[in-house]
């Protein structure tokens, strides 16, 4: 349905958006662009400047770039937004006179994007996507890709859908990909992880390592992710394996000590494999910039109430993220001696 010919946009140059634009590119697709939002960044892609570089190679790319939405040069078949969730509404609707009857919309964004997105271009416009591969940005075009994985593909209505097809071919160019029937309960799977790493990161300001040290910490990790299940239980919503390993339904089997040990032994292996992961949300908030607390943790609460879920603790957990935003509390442990937390030892 879609070749080397199709016309594709990746919307946001960061470390994701710029390493998909740029194994995109170099595969051979002749019609890529890339929206950059600062002109400095779309000069470098236009260039050949743009560095990518770590566990798939060392690389100089050159990809057409353009600095705004408005300076694309005509329709789209295929579009990537991989902008910040913050940013997603409005480049969605700058999309809208791009797009044809026939243009897909993939979103490559944190949290669930995919339900605001479809509001905006219309259901059968929009595919699911789940980025399951790392990447940094160290500065204007030096982007490194630091962890393996794939994406994970597929009808947000879970319908087959041929166009999947193709969109694996594409995807294929950077890592592997995998074709979903159940694209929701994947991408809630993530969801799930970043509502406990990225938003218990940003309140308190620690490294990984050292927040999942603490018992405290692990405890309210445990109940995110308890809450979580509540909510997709209620909506009938499977919740597939994270990253082929954590099983939520058995990480929460079972109520006797053993149990929980068996929990808290497991979250504090994770924090010590990726001891030195910083959370993205508590590096947007140190740049002054709003996270997206209200794709993560957000989307369980909101879930929750449409669902007559309580969500207590992700609700906490939005409103502490929040007054951080808004500059009336400082990113601090400090933060969870909240009297809200007094029973998580």
């Amino acid at each position: 349905m879609y070749n080397k010919d199709s016309k594709i946009a990746v919307v946001g140059a960061g470390a994701i958006g710029g390493i998909t634009a740029g194994f995109i590119a170099r595969a051979g697709y002749n019609n890529v662009e890339i929206v950059c939002k600062h002109q400095e960044i779309a000069d470098k892609f236009r260039s050949g400047e743009v560095h990518i570089f770590g566990i798939n190679g060392d690389h100089r790319v050159t990809v057409p770039a353009v600095a705004r939405i408005s300076e694309l040069k005509e329709h789209k078949d295929i579009v990537f937004l991989a902008t910040k969730a913050t940013d997603m509404l409005e480049a969605a609707r700058e999309l809208l006179p791009f797009l044809t009857d026939r243009s897909i919309v993939v979103s490559l964004q944190n949290g669930i994007c995919e339900d605001a997105i479809a509001e905006v271009v219309g259901r059968h416009r929009t595919l699911g996507c789940v980025v399951g591969w790392g990447a940094t940005m160290h500065g204007p075009g030096e982007l490194e890709m630091t962890s393996a994985g794939e994406y994970i593909i597929g009808n947000i209505d879970s319908k087959p859908d041929i166009r999947l097809l193709s969109l694996e071919k594409i995807l294929s160019s950077v890592v592997p990909v995998e074709m979903s029937e159940n694209i929701m309960g994947n991408l809630y799977s993530k969801l799930i992880i970043n509502s406990c790493i990225n938003s218990l990161g940003a309140i308190c300001g620690l490294y990984l390592g050292k927040m999942l040290s603490t018992k405290k910490y692990r405890s309210i990790f445990i109940e995110i992710i308890r809450e979580a299940i509540a909510v997709a239980d209620e909506r009938y919503l499977k919740v597939e394996i994270y990253a082929g390993k954590l099983d939520y339904y058995r990480f929460l089997h079972g109520s006797g000590f053993y149990d929980n040990f068996r929990r808290h032994l497991l979250i504090r292996m994770i924090g010590f494999k990726y001891r030195r992961i910083k959370s993205s949300s508590l590096q947007s908030l140190e740049r002054g910039n709003p996270t997206e607390i209200d794709f993560l943790n957000g989307y369980i609460s909101f879930h929750g109430k449409k669902q007559k879920v309580p969500t207590p603790v992700n609700d906490k957990i939005i409103e502490i993220v929040k007054e951080i935003e808004a500059g009336t509390k400082e990113i601090s442990p400090e933060n969870f001696g909240d009297p809200f937390f007094e029973d998580f030892r």
